[in-house]
């Protein structure tokens, strides 16, 4: 059966024409599977965005050649010159309309217009090909320090770990399958000292994970906070497959090839898993989604290991391997700042844990 993916895409020029970059996420079903975004050269808004889109489509078009695709782009232009109610009168956009159509067959692409604010991971994406590759870090990283004296009020996240498991002290592999453990007498223990800290930061907003760990210590939380818990899938932690309650010992007994393979690249998904970089895709996307609903507000998330790590890395624009590097104790919390007028963000706090004995 032919696969069916979501792609959203957006291009920018800073001059238009100026630098200019584009960026992609392609989807299936409720995951991400591919982010591309790239550095262009002096080009026009719309070459950029035109570029995004094609991109996109080569990508899927490996992916699946049969594959059908719903494309969303924020371009009114892109969408109904590919509809073809609108005539394309520029070259080079004729150039990059035909590629388009070359590079997915067109009688299985659908193309319709969204929001701004509901293209934001692309858009995000094409301003990081710019920061990047267009040299404009340092000026970027200086606009970070302004913004904090800025009137804008933030977006702040406050990512809360749950309390420790029966896997947790051993570090076993703990994903979003089973055997989905609930917290032990500790965890639970962890989980009341860390609800007085959460409350002191005055949370508009509770979000958590549904899985038995993070609901039981969201629990503790919204009892004292009285904020209810709005559940959300998104904030799953890695799903490891096979590997799920597993001990390290134990996978690299059964798995040895796979597990050499998992920890020499974020890239590597383990048997019926997730891999990290498709994680990270995952909390990139989710961290936009919850900036454009919760604008200016305190947010506290429940959730796990993975999903804070690829937070921090994400926050501060480390590479993919970077996470190897990092460890989040069960009930730390972890915040960041996010500025909703372009999604600047600052980490300020990781693996706060002051208030566990």
């Amino acid at each position: 059966m032919a696969r069916h993916f979501l792609l959203t895409a957006d291009g920018g020029s800073r001059g238009n024409p100026g630098n200019a970059g584009y960026g992609a996420v392609v989807h299936e079903g409720n995951k991400i599977v591919a982010e591309l975004y790239d550095y262009i050269g002096i080009a026009t808004n719309n070459v950029a965005e035109y570029s995004g889109l094609v991109a996109g489509l080569k990508a899927i078009h490996e992916m699946d050649a049969e594959a059908t695709v719903d494309v969303r782009m924020d371009s009114k232009l892109v969408v109904e010159q590919m509809s073809g109610r609108w005539q394309i009168k520029h070259s080079d956009m004729r150039t990059l309309a035909q590629e388009a159509r070359s590079a997915h067959s067109p009688s299985l692409v659908t193309y319709g217009w969204i929001p701004r604010d509901q293209n934001s991971h692309a858009d995000r994406l094409a301003n990081k090909a710019l920061d990047e590759q267009g040299g404009n870090t340092a000026q970027r990283q200086n606009y970070l320090t302004e913004r904090f004296l800025s009137d804008e009020i933030p977006t702040e996240i406050f990512f809360v770990r749950h309390g420790e498991t029966i896997l947790t002290p051993e570090r076993k592999f703990s994903g979003s399958g089973e055997p989905n453990p609930p917290l032990t007498v500790e965890g639970l223990a962890q989980a009341a000292a860390v609800a007085p800290e959460v409350a002191k930061l005055s949370p508009e907003v509770l979000i958590a994970s549904p899985l038995q760990r993070t609901t039981q210590t969201a629990q503790a939380i919204s009892a004292l906070i009285d904020v209810p818990i709005i559940f959300d899938e998104a904030w799953f932690e890695c799903a490891f497959g096979v590997w799920d309650g597993m001990s390290i010992d134990e996978v690299k007994e059964k798995y040895p090839s796979e597990y050499e393979a998992w920890v020499s690249s974020s890239a590597y998904a383990p048997p019926q898993g997730e891999s990290y970089d498709a994680l990270g895709w995952r909390v990139d996307e989710a961290i936009d989604n919850l900036v454009a609903k919760y604008p200016h507000q305190r947010v506290v998330v429940v959730t796990h290991n993975g999903v804070i790590k690829q937070a921090i890395r994400l926050t501060v624009g480390a590479t993919p391997e970077s996470i190897f590097h990092m460890d989040v104790s069960p009930c730390s919390i972890t915040s960041i700042a996010i500025w909703p007028s372009d999604g600047l963000r600052a980490l300020k706090s990781a693996n706060e844990r002051g208030h566990l004995r």
